[in-house]
C-alpha cells in the first residue's frame, strides 16, 4: 500500500475562495436550454417553462454564478432577438452550432431563471459580428433604470427594475478560427477596450473580463494574453482561461495527471498578467476567470462530424456521457482551482445540462446526475473558506498526455512529478476543515496521514468516497446512481491528526469540525 504524508498549518494560506469560483455555464447549444433548463409542457415545468426537476438538481449542485449566452454562440448573437413578446421574436441561423435558434428563451428569461435558482448572472457581449456600441445598448437594456430607449424597452417588456448584472464578458475565444469573426490580438484588444469604455460609462459598477486565448495549446497562447492586456489593462478586472481535459489516448494515468497541466496553465497566465502590470508600473492585479473547464473528448470531433443536417432546433449534440474515471480527472481539476484561489477568483463549469454537463435529461422525461455531478457539488457546497497550503509527501510518476490541439509533434506533453495524491484543504473559518483528495493510484489503496497544525483538534463530520472497480461505469436513466459517493469507513481523528485509507482510483471528501 502506498502512503502519503500531509502537513498543513492553519496560518499558512493560499487565499480565500471567492463565491464566484463555483460557477457554471449555459449556452444556446444543443439541448442545454431547450429540453434542458427550459421545456414548456414538461410535467415539472412551471408557468415560465422552467423544468423544476432540473432546477432541484441545480440547487443541489449549488453553482453560484452562471455564464450566458455563450460560448461560440455569442459571437453571432443579436441580443435584441431574444427580448420582447415571444411571438415577435425571429428565428435565426446559428453559425456556431449549425442550428436554428428560435429565440423563445433570451436575456429576461435567463435573468428570471437565475433569480429562481438563487444564482448570480454573468452575461457576455458579442464582439464578433458586433461591436462596442451594441455592447453599450445591451448593458443599457439590462442595467439602466429608465428614461432612455433601451431601458424603457426593458420596462415595456415587463421588467420594470434593472437586472443589475455586475459581471460581463467581452466576447468569447476571439482567437479561435472556428469563431464567427475571429480577430487578431490587436484587433480584439482595441475593440474590447472601446467596448469596455462604453459599458463602464453606462454602469461604472460592473466588472469586465477580457478573452484570453482559447487554450494553452493554441499557437496564439501567451502572445495573445500579453497583447490583449496591453490594450485592456486599465479597463478590465479579469482575463479568461478555457481548458478541457481528455483521454483520447485511453491512457488513464496520463488522463488523471492532466489536471497538473491546468495548474501550469493558471500559473503561466498569472505570470503574463503580472508582467503586463510590471511594464505599466502598476500594482493592479488582474484576476483569472476560468470560465470554461471540464472533461470533454468523446463528442469533441471535427465540426463537420457533429453537425446535424438541416439546421435543426436544439439538436442533441455534445452530449458527453461521463464515467468513473472522468469523475476522477474532474475532481483533479476541482483541486487545481481551489489551490489557486488567490488568483482564480471566478470559474464556470461548461456546461450545466445535457451538453458536456453534470445533469442529463430526457426531453419530456426524467433528469439525472452524471458522475461528474458529485465532485462539483462537493466543491460548490464545501469549498467555501480559506484554502491552506499543503505539503504532500508521496510517490510520483510521469505521464505522456495526448492533447490533439496542435501540430503532430506537439500532440503529446510530458507531465513529470505527478504525485499519486492530489489534495486541497479548505478551512471554514470556524475551526473546521474539508479535505478534497484524489488517489491517482489505479492499483491499490493509499494510506493518507494528515497533520493539521495550529488547529484545536477535530471531530469527524462526514467522509465519503467515489470509486468503482469498473472505471468505465456510468450513470444512466435506468441506473441513475450506479456511481455515487458512499461512506468511507475507517477514518480516524486524534486531535489534529487525521488518517484514512483512500481506495484505489478514488475521489474522497473528508469533512471535520472543531472539537
Amino acid at each position: 500500500m502506498r502512503t502519503a504524508n500531509v502537513l498543513l498549518d492553519r496560518d499558512f494560506t493560499i487565499g480565500q475562495t471567492d463565491k464566484r469560483l463555483f460557477g457554471a455555464f449555459i449556452e444556446h447549444l444543443g439541448r442545454c436550454v431547450y429540453g434542458g433548463i427550459y421545456e414548456p409542457g414538461h410535467p415539472t415545468a412551471d408557468a415560465k417553462g422552467f423544468r423544476q426537476d432540473v432546477m432541484a438538481l441545480v440547487r443541489e449542485l449549488a453553482p453560484t454564478i452562471m455564464r450566458y449566452p455563450g460560448g461560440n454562440f455569442v459571437s453571432g448573437y443579436n441580443w435584441e432577438d431574444g427580448v420582447g413578446p415571444v411571438e415577435d421574436r425571429p428565428a435565426r441561423l446559428d453559425y456556431a452550432w449549425f442550428s436554428t435558434e428560435p429565440n423563445t428563451f433570451g436575456t429576461n428569461e435567463f435573468i428570471d431563471w437565475c433569480k429562481a435558482s438563487g444564482i448570480e448572472p454573468m452575461l457576455a457581449v458579442n464582439l464578433g459580428t458586433r461591436g462596442p456600441q451594441d455592447a453599450g445598448y445591451f448593458i443599457e437594456y439590462c442595467n439602466h433604470p429608465g428614461g432612455t430607449h433601451f431601458s424603457d424597452l426593458r420596462r415595456e417588456h415587463g421588467w420594470e427594475e434593472p437586472h443589475g448584472v455586475k459581471f460581463w464578458c467581452l466576447g468569447n475565444e476571439m482567437d479561435g478560427p472556428w469563431q464567427t469573426c475571429a480577430r487578431t490580438a490587436d484587433e480584439y484588444g482595441r475593440v474590447a477596450q472601446e467596448a469596455a469604455k462604453i459599458m463602464r460609462w453606462v454602469d461604472k459598477s460592473i466588472e469586465l473580463a477580457a478573452c484570453g486565448s482559447s487554450g494553452r495549446k493554441m499557437p496564439t497562447f501567451g502572445f495573445w494574453e500579453d497583447r490583449v492586456l496591453e490594450h485592456t489593462f486599465n479597463e478590465v478586472e479579469w482575463i479568461s482561461l478555457h481548458t478541457y481535459l481528455n483521454n483520447y489516448a485511453k491512457d488513464t494515468p496520463a488522463f488523471l495527471a492532466s489536471p497538473d497541466l491546468m495548474d501550469n496553465f493558471i500559473e503561466e497566465v498569472v505570470a503574463i498578467a503580472d508582467a503586463v502590470a510590471a511594464r505599466k508600473r502598476s500594482s493592479k492585479r488582474i484576476m483569472l476567470s476560468f470560465d470554461e473547464w471540464n472533461v470533454w473528448y468523446r463528442t469533441r470531433r471535427p465540426r463537420e462530424a457533429r453537425i446535424k443536417p438541416g439546421w435543426p432546433v436544439a439538436p442533441p449534440i455534445l452530449e458527453e456521457i461521463y464515467n468513473m474515471q472522468d469523475a476522477l480527472a474532474f475532481g483533479g481539476a476541482v483541486i487545481s482551482l481551489l489551490n489557486h484561489a488567490d488568483r482564480v477568483r471566478c470559474a464556470c463549469l461548461a456546461q450545466l445540462v445535457n451538453v458536456i454537463a453534470p445533469i442529463m435529461t430526457e426531453t419530456g422525461g426524467p433528469a439525472w446526475r452524471q458522475t461528474i455531478f458529485y465532485p462539483f457539488a462537493h466543491f460548490a457546497n464545501f469549498g467555501h473558506g480559506e484554502v491552506l497550503r499543503t505539503r504532500v509527501i508521496c510517490d510520483s510518476y510521469e505521464a505522456d498526455y495526448f492533447d490533439p490541439a496542435g501540430p503532430d509533434d506537439e500532440y503529446r506533453t510530458k507531465v513529470t512529478g505527478v504525485q499519486y495524491l492530489k489534495l486541497s484543504a479548505v478551512h471554514d473559518g470556524e475551526g473546521g476543515l474539508t479535505l478534497f483528495a484524489l488517489n491517482r493510484d489505479l492499483e491499490g489503496p493509499m494510506q493518507m496521514d494528515v497533520e493539521a497544525r495550529s488547529f484545536g483538534g477535530f471531530v469527524l463530520e462526514t467522509a465519503t468516497t467515489m470509486h468503482d472497480a469498473d472505471l468505465d461505469a456510468v450513470n444512466s436513466k435506468e441506473a441513475p446512481e450506479r456511481i455515487a459517493p458512499r461512506a468511507l469507513d475507517g477514518v480516524t481523528v486524534a486531535g489534529s491528526r487525521i488518517s484514512a485509507v483512500l481506495p484505489a482510483a478514488s475521489w474522497t471528501v473528508i469533512r471535520l469540525k472543531a472539537a
